[in-house]
């Protein structure tokens, strides 16, 4: 979207229908004006969105109510979020919307920041000084956009509970693996009654054979990608390696297909799938699905596939390559929304700030999903023209 005066009442006026929907969870004014201004302020054009930019940009003196907002005043972060939810499912709600789990990190100096420790960072690309959050994002065929976040505390944390106190974390507050955080957010998301068909997530959650059984008790459909060392239950063995499966399938199974567009164009994998758990119940089926690479054909990933059973092959890759929507989200949300830049240490305080980005988030995502309905309107009803350029369309 660009940067005229017409978009500009647009963000303002989506943001300030965001807002209304969480006001009454604040308890005095000040709060409520602040986390308005705490939300324009993280989707405004500024070059680092931190306390003193984000007051400045909101008229106040100094940032003394942001951090007020973020630390001191009493308001529950995840009550917010529920009405963010409310928000996203009203406006892109879809039956058949994809929930996809991933995590990402946070780089981060000193030991005082919630959370923080020397770990692995896939933001990174190697081990760092971070935190990491644990994300569930909702994706439909009219954008996509965050709906629930944990941070995730090591057990150098959760060890050390006078550590915790200092940094905000309630004695309540137990470790938990990124996988139960996943389970936890997925759960909230089916007790909501949020609409979705598919559950996805890679392969450091896929592999927990405990998750993916919660899933189908559920009767909740994913495809869930996996390692090579991952076992099945099929006709032959009780635990058989899934790389197995596919050594010797006849060339005419594996078919050539698009799981999406990429960065670099679209991202074209051999796929291949194998039924497995013969016992299954009549309208379901479970299924092994490789993705064998193009020009490196030795390497090969797994999907773990629970889905009813007219599912195609083409669905499945859909939904394997859907995944790749959470990454969109995390990037957009870190360069529109502000959504890495944050001056918190405390553990209530960074659940406060990703709520509020991810609200902003949100709000943009409706804004592209209502343009884009419009294009497609314009497209059906507008009469051809002999113009090689499209006339420029008002939003006002």
């Amino acid at each position: 979207m660009g940067g005229d005066l017409a978009d500009v009442r647009l963000w303002a006026g989506e943001l300030s229908a965001v807002h209304e929907r969480f006001v009454h969870r604040f308890s005095r004014q000040e709060p409520r004006d602040s986390a308005l201004a705490y939300m324009r302020g993280l989707i405004a054009p500024l070059e680092r969105k931190n306390g003193w930019t984000l007051a400045e940009e909101a008229g106040h003196a100094g940032p003394d109510r942001i951090h007020r907002l973020l630390n001191r005043i009493e308001w529950d972060a995840d009550e917010v979020l529920d009405d963010v939810r409310d928000y996203v499912a009203e406006h892109l709600g879809d039956p058949d919307a994809v929930l996809i789990v991933d995590d990402t990190g946070f780089l981060k100096k000193g030991i005082r920041s919630a959370g923080v420790q020397r770990q692995y960072s896939g933001t990174a690309g190697r081990t760092e000084n971070s935190q990491i959050g644990v994300f569930l994002a909702y994706a439909t065929g009219r954008g996509r956009t965050l709906i629930d976040r944990r941070l995730y505390l090591p057990t150098s944390w959760t060890d050390d509970r006078k550590r915790c106190r200092r940094a905000g974390v309630d004695d309540s507050v137990a470790f938990e693996t990124k996988v139960a955080m996943a389970k936890a957010m997925v759960r909230r998301a089916i007790r909501d009654k949020i609409p979705f068909r598919w559950v996805t997530a890679d392969a450091a959650y896929g592999y927990s054979k405990g998750w993916r059984s919660e899933l189908e008790q559920a009767d909740v459909f994913h495809v869930m990608a996996t390692t090579r060392h991952d076992t099945v239950v099929t006709r032959w063995a009780m635990d058989h390696p899934v790389h197995d499966l596919f050594t010797g399938l006849p060339k005419q199974k594996w078919k050539r297909r698009s799981c999406g567009a990429g960065a670099h164009g679209p991202r074209i994998y051999d796929w291949a799938r194998v039924e497995v758990r013969p016992w299954h119940r009549e309208d379901r089926r479970h299924w092994v699905v490789a993705r064998r690479s193009v020009s490196r054909p030795h390497e090969i990933s797994y999907y773990i596939a629970y889905c009813p059973a007219g599912t195609t092959l083409d669905e499945l890759i859909r939904i394997a390559g859907s995944r790749w929507a959470v990454e969109e989200c995390f990037q957009t949300a870190k360069q529109e929304c502000g959504l890495d830049d944050y001056q918190v240490r405390r553990y209530p305080g960074w659940h406060r700030h990703m709520t509020l980005a991810m609200a902003a988030h949100a709000c943009l995502t409706v804004l592209r999903a209502r343009e884009l309905d419009l294009d497609g309107e314009s497209a059906e009803t507008d009469p051809p023209s002999s113009s090689t350029s499209a006339s420029p369309r008002s939003d006002a």
